[in-house]
């Protein structure tokens, strides 16, 4: 099953310009796959680095926990909640994201509790993974 970024913010909340994937290529019960063109347009470049732009960490995670939000938003007890970070653990940035990467984002649900849950997620370019981490959530109260 594949949906397209309308498919996707009919799923989380996220809306451009903090919207970090644009297509679920693979979707199972507790793994999905995304992915996030980077064209070199996005409003992060100019600032981070001028002259030698990278994607900046903290949104290669968001973009992976993006990703995990559309598997965990898309059942139906959970469809309308807001998810937020409760941990975020382990996290490695191997590579630089640069413009024109083709970021694949790979997830996969470890546990989940109720509103709480963990999930473990890589961002690759090429193959090659670029960052990687553990990251727990919350997922808000409809009603909150």
């Amino acid at each position: 099953m594949e949906l397209d970024r309308d498919a996707i913010m009919r799923i989380i909340p996220h809306r451009p310009p903090f919207l970090f994937v644009e297509r679920i290529v693979e979707l199972g019960e507790s793994r999905i796959v995304g992915t996030l063109q980077v064209t070199g347009e996005e409003w992060f470049f100019p600032g981070h680095f001028p002259g030698a732009p990278i994607m900046p960490g903290v949104l290669i995670v968001e973009a992976i926990v993006q990703t995990g939000a559309c598997l965990v938003l898309r059942r139906p007890e959970f469809v309308g909640r807001r998810p937020f970070f409760a941990g975020i653990e382990q996290v490695r940035f191997r590579q630089p994201v640069r413009p024109g990467d083709h970021l694949t984002l790979d997830v996969e649900i470890r546990w989940m509790r109720g509103r709480v849950g963990r999930m473990s997620g890589r961002a690759l370019v090429g193959g090659t993974v670029v960052a990687e981490g553990e990251f727990t959530w919350v997922l808000e109260d409809i009603g909150s």
